[in-house]
């Protein structure tokens, strides 16, 4: 045969089997080399049989630890640090919020409509007989934001014995928390003129009704708009009607007093008007700055000051300050 004069064997025509031999066990890790068996002899013919000891390397795996899912869910809000039932009783009391929210607007915007056609009819005679002060509009004002909030949340006024009469001019000053500062100033029924965003106009009914009532328009960050403003509120102090301002400028974030701009009191100083300080508190707690889509329950208390005269602006504008800020201290609020 040509396989076995290949090998250097020798034909036989019968061969014991060959087994392989005992050895030991080799390294897992390690591969062992091929062993012979040689299974039979038939017909001159060796039947080869090649079997490989291979046995699989040993590798080591780490076993990973179960985690249910309900248990990551439970870590995660954990983490957050909102327990189960704080998560579910802050969720109802943001849904009852935003309804409230809801319904608040709808109020206002309906109110609105109906006083705003009863304003453009009256309008022509307001021009005529009462341009400055215009008392037509804002008694119609008042009945709206009466009606708007009256459902939503209480108020209480303090110190109404040191407003001066209707018909004598003042300048305005109050601290600002929220967009309900608005609704709850003209509740009081003076005809003064507010200063406001000149975008606001822009609002159907809104802005069309602040048109009429005659509030002032401004453009922030523009010195040129803040100038003309003041020029503007110095003319109609002058011809007898009333202006306001909120001197921080903006609505404060936190709910603390901020610093006093000197615009009103220079207004004031020039004009030789009262300033009449106005502390309002609970109107950030009932719609805080921000999330003007929510109404919280509360209650608004508006503090009216006795009247400060003077002719410097500096002196004025402290002692308004510190009026305001001795109340709010006084019910637990923050001042910078």
């Amino acid at each position: 045969m040509v396989t076995g004069s290949l090998l250097g064997l020798k034909p036989c025509t019968s061969l014991p089997s060959i087994t392989p031999l005992n050895r030991p066990p080799a390294p897992r890790n390690a591969l062992s080399s091929p062993v012979t068996a040689v299974s039979g002899c038939r017909n001159n013919q060796f039947n080869w049989n090649l079997r490989f000891h291979c046995p699989k390397p040993a590798i080591p795996i780490r076993k990973q630890t179960t985690v249910r899912r309900d248990t990551v869910v439970r870590s995660e809000i954990a983490a957050a640090g909102f327990p189960d039932d704080a998560a579910s009783s802050l969720t109802e009391f943001q849904l009852v919020s935003r309804i409230r929210g809801i319904c608040f607007y709808f109020v206002t915007a309906v109110s609105a409509i109906f006083l705003f056609a009863v304003m453009v009819v009256v309008h022509p005679c307001v021009v005529l007989f009462d341009r400055h002060r215009r008392r037509a509009h804002h008694l119609i004002a008042k009945i709206w934001a009466t009606m708007t909030i009256v459902p939503f949340y209480k108020f209480e006024f303090e110190g109404m014995d040191n407003l001066p009469p209707q018909d004598t001019p003042a300048v305005y000053v109050s601290n600002h928390q929220s967009f309900l500062d608005i609704y709850t100033l003209l509740t009081l029924g003076r005809c003064f003129k507010f200063i406001s965003k000149r975008s606001i106009f822009l609002f159907p009914i809104i802005g069309w009704a602040m048109f009429l009532m005659g509030v002032i328009p401004l453009r922030r960050m523009d010195s040129r708009s803040q100038l003309d403003c003041l020029k503007r509120c110095m003319e109609l102090v002058k011809k007898g009607a009333s202006v306001f301002f909120f001197p921080e400028g903006t609505r404060s974030k936190d709910g603390k007093l901020g610093a006093f701009k000197k615009g009103a009191f220079s207004v004031a100083s020039k004009t030789g008007v009262p300033v009449v300080p106005i502390t309002l508190m609970g109107t950030g707690n009932v719609m805080p700055a921000g999330e003007e889509c929510m109404i919280n329950s509360g209650s608004v208390k508006v503090v009216i000051h006795k009247p400060l005269d003077g002719r410097d602006a500096d002196k004025l504008c402290n002692e308004a300050r510190d009026s305001i800020a001795q109340t709010l201290l006084l019910h637990g609020y923050g001042v910078h």
